[in-house]
């Protein structure tokens, strides 16, 4: 089953394809601006200063940023899944955008049929200071939304003080974050999703089973959801398109439903859309780990009743 078909998505992207109101803050990488899936889709950075544009086409960053982007901007009825094109990107890239004779990307390029195979391996990281700050801008230029499809470079069961405040910082601001559970195959979470105003992903397969190497544990389970993130299909470097598996690609297709359900109820609190996206899947039992799979057209029929009232 395709990935826009698993979580119910269809009506919704019959409705709208998105307002441009409505701002997702991409903190990625670089993103190739020349693909032609990009051709009308509002793509902008938080200042000049941040090269949004790839610089090289073989770099990790680029083809991260590029792929993430086409989960969310992509124009409908190509490759990728183009889930909200109509809403505007604000892109701040955070990973560095170089070529694969640097040592990270070497370490990549020998492994990367194991990268592909067994779900993500690669996760960029950030540190601690650099995603606090990042996060701070996108928000300052008017995000509404921050996808967090990385990893943090100091340790899982350290909380960084300063990335704790831009969590708060971005509940005062009615910010909602999304971020990708991580692929370690661990059961617990990650100083990253460390903070109950976040929504950590999951990945699944196209048959909504759980990814093997999808972080799960209880926190996730009660915030968070599940979402396709497996053998993903989107955009790469150079005008192409490619697969790709990993909580990475999960996140994006939360942040883009939650997109769509804020352009079509723009009346909603930030707080509505967040419990909407936990409580639209079913929990089986509480004492599972795993969180369900996202149901989006539940998620916009409970929107649709409480705007009713």
């Amino acid at each position: 089953m395709d990935p826009l078909t698993l979580i119910k998505i269809q009506n919704l992207m019959n409705i709208t394809k998105g307002d441009p109101n409505i701002t997702i803050g991409l903190i990625d990488g670089p993103v190739d601006l020349g693909h032609p899936a990009f051709e009308g889709s509002i793509i902008k950075t938080v200042t000049e200063a941040h090269f949004a544009e790839c610089k090289s086409a073989n770099s990790i960053a680029c083809q991260h940023g590029t792929f993430i982007s086409g989960i969310l901007c992509a124009k409908r009825g190509l490759h990728a899944p183009g889930i909200c094109p109509g809403c505007t990107l604000l892109l701040r890239p955070i990973f560095l955008d170089k070529t694969k004779s640097n040592t990270i990307a070497n370490k990549y390029d020998n492994a990367k049929e194991q990268y592909q195979d067994n779900y993500g391996v690669y996760l960029p990281s950030s540190t601690p200071k650099d995603l606090y700050k990042a996060m701070v801008e996108v928000i300052d230029k008017g995000a509404k939304i921050i996808n967090l499809s990385l990893g943090l470079s100091s340790s899982s069961l350290t909380l960084c003080s300063k990335l704790q405040e831009a969590y708060d910082y971005a509940r005062r601001k009615d910010v909602i974050i999304v971020a990708a559970a991580g692929n370690q195959g661990n059961i617990g979470g990650l100083s990253l999703i460390a903070n109950d105003w976040i929504i950590p992903v999951a990945a699944c397969d196209e048959n909504g089973q759980l990814g093997p190497m999808s972080n799960i544990g209880q926190s996730i389970r009660y915030r968070g959801i599940m979402a396709p993130g497996i053998n993903i299909l989107s955009t790469a470097p150079r005008g192409v398109y490619k697969r790709l598996s990993g909580t990475s690609f999960a996140a994006p297709f939360v942040s883009g439903v939650i997109a769509l359900l804020w352009s079509t109820f723009p009346d909603v609190t930030c707080e509505q859309i967040i419990s909407t996206i936990r409580f639209s899947a079913s929990r089986i039992s509480r004492r599972s780990i795993i969180p369900q799979l996202m149901n989006v057209e539940l998620a916009f029929n409970m929107l649709k009743a409480s705007s009713k009232h």
